[in-house]
């Protein structure tokens, strides 16, 4: 049986818009990604590349489920932005990987704290035809993205 989700989540094609930022020492990536997705009115924006490096990052790992989301890392040190994929909507779903000094790596869902250090580079595509939202899917338990067409007339919705 298909889930509710699966169904409202069958989004079609859409043209592309791109949007490159460059982020600077001490800036917090997530929050300042929020800021830009809300600033620009964004509606279903999502991360097509990114390169950098952070110095704290707080991330969920992922043995975490729904009853038990507190399986958490907080890191302090020098990493580089390996790799930066997701979502970018009012409840962004991003995920994170980074390196360490000998290059060892560790990833995750993004809950904060992304510090960046020297630059965060980041390109964002926008699908402009689509709206992304989130819904709580009783078989995960977590929010999970729904993609709808986007409505000409209620944009600013």
């Amino acid at each position: 049986m298909e889930s509710p989700l699966t169904k409202s989540s069958a989004g079609g094609g859409s043209s592309l818009q791109v949007h490159a930022i460059r982020f600077g020492p001490g800036q917090e990536l997530l929050g300042s990604l929020q800021t830009f997705v809300e600033e620009r009115r964004l509606r279903a924006p999502f991360i097509i590349t990114c390169v950098g490096s952070v110095t704290k990052a707080t991330l969920r790992l992922a043995n975490a489920t729904s009853t038990n989301t507190n399986e958490v890392v907080h890191l302090s040190g020098r990493f580089e932005i390996v790799s930066l994929v997701g979502t970018l909507n009012p409840d962004a779903h991003l995920h994170i990987c980074l390196s360490d000094k000998e290059g060892k790596t560790v990833g995750g869902h993004v809950l904060g704290d992304l510090e960046v250090f020297t630059t965060a580079e980041v390109v964002v595509g926008e699908a402009v035809d689509l709206q992304f939202t989130r819904e709580m899917d009783v078989g995960t338990g977590f929010p999970e993205l729904v993609v709808k067409p986007r409505s000409r007339t209620g944009e600013s919705a």
